[in-house]
């Protein structure tokens, strides 16, 4: 693919992301703070809209570009809400392929209108057939942990065949004629040959790295899919003396409700819930890669459940392991991660350095891409990093 790169040092940045969960989204808001900050511009905000689940208020809030919302591919789950239907997710979305051409046409025109200099899609999969099929004048980057399974040393997650192929065939779909793979990554990765991966530090917001940590009495618990709610009212149900704090973006319920006198169930609110996760004794929490990088940072041990049915949620939650982040479990299990605190010295290998330092390292790529006015993917910038 050859695209266009500007010769001015500001340049203009086209989101596209995938409206499922709370990570990409707030890996969003990271990337256009960081942006800004150096001098670059967020000309305009496309987001797949789920039917499970609203778009945070604090996304508009913090993100100061146009937002708009287009149909795209998502999860179908059980009736229970917790574990994804593969079979129904495949075949719903494939029978929905009209609506998903609207979608890439109403992509196509946001293009043309705002005209960016690269459009980075966030993991969202019609970003990759649009850029396949349209092939726009402007570089296409991708960002997301996902793209970390080209790099040799990532640890897949042992059987499930399909679903692994189906992952790799997603994450591929997603970054087709990428020029860039940022892969982002719990902890810095050994040396490769792939031109166009670069491994770079998690994308977290100012408002993580501006806390300073102390150690609570309650238990913090994000549930991605609101079927796991049934789990943590059980839990609080059969030990009164622990207290939880829980998150969910379930729509239609109350901004905050009490079912239990300890536990309390919130909707999703970035600011409320960076204060509790500073403030937190540990974290329960399905395996997304952001809530976890967060945990890390501030110091919180996270038990981890994937998300029954989604491969990907395996792979995160065996990575973060290997980073030092916590244990995995099958359920919201308060009780083992109480016991795994207490009874344990839970590892803090978090390389806070590493995460640290990700404005850096991108704003060096940025600066040797400008100066060079190259195809940005030759250029290899992990020399100019200092050692981590």
């Amino acid at each position: 693919m050859t695209s266009r790169f500007p010769i001015s040092s500001k340049l203009k940045f086209l989101f596209i992301i995938q409206g499922e969960g709370r990570g990409h989204m707030t890996q969003a808001i990271s990337m256009t703070q960081i942006l800004s900050e150096l001098g670059h511009e967020v000309c305009a905000v496309c987001i797949g809209k789920s039917n499970r689940r609203a778009i945070p208020e604090f996304v508009s809030r913090n993100i100061h570009a146009p937002l708009y919302l287009f149909d795209s591919p998502n999860f179908v789950t059980d009736k229970s809400q917790k574990s994804i239907h593969l079979g129904k997710t495949i075949w719903r979305n494939l029978l929905k392929f009209r609506t998903f051409k609207n979608s890439l046409e109403q992509i196509d025109q946001l293009v043309k209108k705002h005209q960016p200099d690269v459009i980075l899609n966030f993991y969202d999969i019609l970003g990759g057939v649009y850029n396949a099929l349209y092939r726009p004048d402007c570089q296409f980057w991708v960002i997301g942990h996902q793209y970390l399974i080209h790099h040799p040393e990532f640890p897949f997650a042992p059987g499930q065949p399909l679903q692994k192929l189906l992952f790799k065939i997603n994450t591929h779909i997603t970054s087709l004629g990428a020029d860039l793979l940022l892969a982002l990554s719990f902890r810095p990765m050994p040396a490769h040959q792939i031109h166009n991966l670069h491994v770079l530090p998690p994308l977290l917001r100012k408002e993580v790295r501006n806390l300073n940590p102390t150690q609570g009495n309650f238990f913090l618990a994000y549930m991605v899919n609101p079927g796991y709610a049934e789990e943590v009212i059980s839990e609080a149900k059969n030990n009164p003396e622990i207290q939880i704090e829980a998150f969910w973006d379930k729509k239609d319920e109350p901004i905050s409700q009490k079912p239990l006198p300890n536990l309390t169930i919130h909707m999703v609110d970035d600011k409320l819930f960076l204060e509790k996760m500073a403030t937190c004794k540990g974290l329960l929490s399905t395996a997304g890669f952001e809530s976890v990088c967060e945990a890390m940072y501030l110091g919180k041990q996270v038990l981890m459940v994937p998300v029954k049915g989604q491969y990907e949620q395996a792979c995160n939650a065996i990575d973060a392991q290997i980073s030092g982040a916590g244990l995995i479990g099958k359920k919201f299990d308060f009780k083992k991660l109480d016991a795994y605190l207490k009874s344990a010295t839970p590892s803090r290998t978090t390389d806070k350095e590493w995460i640290d330092s990700f404005q850096f390292i991108f704003h060096d790529f940025l600066r040797h891409s400008l100066q060079n006015k190259k195809e940005v993917f030759l250029i290899d910038f992990t020399e100019e990093i200092p050692a981590l």
